[in-house]
């Protein structure tokens, strides 16, 4: 696959699963009374399906509350995965591993990013992988959304060339009229702190008396959001590429650190693009590639070039945009990037991106509008998001208004059924954070944000790094190396520790 098709295949898968975390609590919530735990016994381990996967990897369902107010009501499946540690004498227990999204999957995990882990890790720890409730193999949801609403560009809330927020609000509208009719019961129920909550009736369903986690982007709120539901069921607790846990704002408070994130992130792209012998080098200084950038994108505003076979069937400055937000992600990505300027700067354009299966699509939007919508509520009224826009175009034009703009949770049917979970300081001192610097989706300073949230509870880790996911990806030998021997020996930094 060439450097523009696996950029923009990644286009397409992130913006499909909204990654909010920054790409999405009033008063603590108190979980339901839960009903008796499986019991390690009743996991029906099974051979995993599927290509890619390791053939130690094995599956089972737990049966989980659909509602929690009334655990004895209907019930559904979360399903989990496993790879036992490989060295039983030095076992400690369970770790989990927590995508992000929301609308990510996890049920390959440790198949996946679990086998970047050190030995010492892998030795001591059964990798546990999950699909979030309604995701994937889990009792899914679906929305069955129209072709143009799964398209990259539309999925995240870029406004129209003039500013105008109108043409967002119908597609709100449109969005969660579809999934108030084709979701079903299920899409009232998908939250962050219900997914806390299936995630200890997980652990009970291992046998464990408590667990440790490594959560990634939006999987950081996530882990925050169990370690302060069940403090003491936590063992030794990583979050990675972490979300602003801001109670008053949530979702709404991860879409908006973008702007922040992608001026933090764009440097790097602006010297990496006027390096000499770069064979896609755009400009001779990084100063000129900014305005190189805004130039095009209004270019293509009033004039998109064609793009057979791509969704949208055009190359215009939103879809411009949204391929820079997506490539700042990961350093590996910028040539990817360049090439589509240097094509579209031609009038021309790259062979039209392969998206992932539609259902896929399908499903990690329907989870992730529902986890962005049922977590605290937005505004409904278009001026509130018109005034925001206007600001955000004005402050950061690299982003244009998008991240302060409506998603479907202006017109979300449904009221949100809890307070969304204030993070305390308030538990066992157990989480070490890891962050890089420049993050375009996570940024710093939503970071910092949540560990002055979590107070002595927490250790940060800040790497001088750039892109999304920091441990075992995008960050340094040093963070990494750091977060391992947390994992293996429970030893952190004695202070917040920054990774030069």
């Amino acid at each position: 696959m060439t450097k523009i098709k696996r950029n923009a295949a990644l286009l397409a898968a992130s913006a499909a699963v909204l990654s909010l975390t920054a790409p999405l609590a009033a008063t603590a919530s108190t979980p339901a009374a839960p009903t008796a735990p499986a019991t390690a016994k009743s996991l029906d381990w099974q051979p995993c399906k599927g290509s890619g996967v390791d053939p130690r990897q094995e599956c089972a369902t737990v049966e989980v509350p659909m509602d929690y107010a009334h655990p004895k009501g209907k019930q559904i499946g979360i399903a989990v995965s496993r790879i036992p540690g490989e060295n039983p004498d030095a076992r400690r227990g369970a770790l989990l591993l927590i995508p992000g999204g929301p609308g990510g999957s996890g049920i390959n995990n440790p198949s996946g990013k679990g086998q970047k882990l050190p030995q010492a890790v892998r030795d001591a720890y059964d990798l546990i992988g999950f699909d979030p409730r309604g995701m994937g193999r889990s009792t899914p949801v679906s929305c069955g959304l129209g072709q143009a609403d799964l398209a990259p560009s539309r999925l995240r809330p870029w406004p129209a060339p003039d500013g105008s927020v109108t043409g967002n609000m119908t597609a709100a509208r449109r969005v969660s009229d579809a999934c108030a009719r084709n979701g079903g019961d299920l899409i009232r129920h998908i939250s962050t702190a219900n997914e806390a909550r299936d995630l200890d009736r997980v652990r009970a369903a291992l046998g464990e008396r408590k667990v440790s986690a490594w959560g990634v982007s939006y999987g950081t709120y996530v882990g925050a959001v169990y370690s302060q539901l069940f403090p003491h069921r936590t063992d030794r607790v990583v979050l990675d590429s972490n979300d602003d846990p801001d109670p008053t704002r949530v979702s709404r408070g991860w879409l908006a650190g973008h702007e922040q994130g992608v001026e933090d992130t764009f440097p790097e792209f602006a010297k990496w693009a006027s390096a000499p012998g770069n064979p896609d080098r755009l400009a001779r200084t990084a100063a000129e590639v900014r305005p190189l950038f805004l130039r095009l994108a209004a270019e293509l505003d009033r004039d998109p070039i064609p793009w057979p076979g791509a969704n949208p069937a055009e190359l215009d400055g939103n879809v411009l945009r949204q391929a820079l937000l997506t490539t700042l992600y990961d350093p590996d990505d910028f040539p990817g990037l360049a090439e589509l300027i240097l094509a579209a700067r031609k009038g021309t354009v790259p062979p039209a991106p392969q998206a992932p299966p539609e259902a896929v699509l399908q499903n990690a939007v329907a989870v992730g509008s529902a986890v962005l919508c049922n977590d605290i509520e937005w505004p409904g009224s278009p001026d509130a998001y018109a005034k925001e826009v206007a600001e955000s175009r004005s402050k950061y034009p690299l982003t244009a208004g998008m991240p302060r703009n409506a998603m479907p949770c202006a017109a979300w049917p449904f009221r949100p059924k809890e307070a969304p979970v204030r993070i305390t300081d308030s538990g066992p001192s157990n989480i070490l954070l890891v962050q890089n610097e420049r993050d375009p989706a996570t940024p710093l300073s939503g970071a910092l944000k949540l560990r002055t949230s979590l107070g002595e509870r927490a250790t940060m880790v800040t790497v001088n790094s750039t892109g999304h996911d920091a441990y075992l990806d995008n960050g340094n030998e040093c963070g990494d190396r750091t977060v391992s021997h947390f994992l293996a020996t429970g030893e952190r930094p004695s202070r917040d520790k920054y990774c030069g």
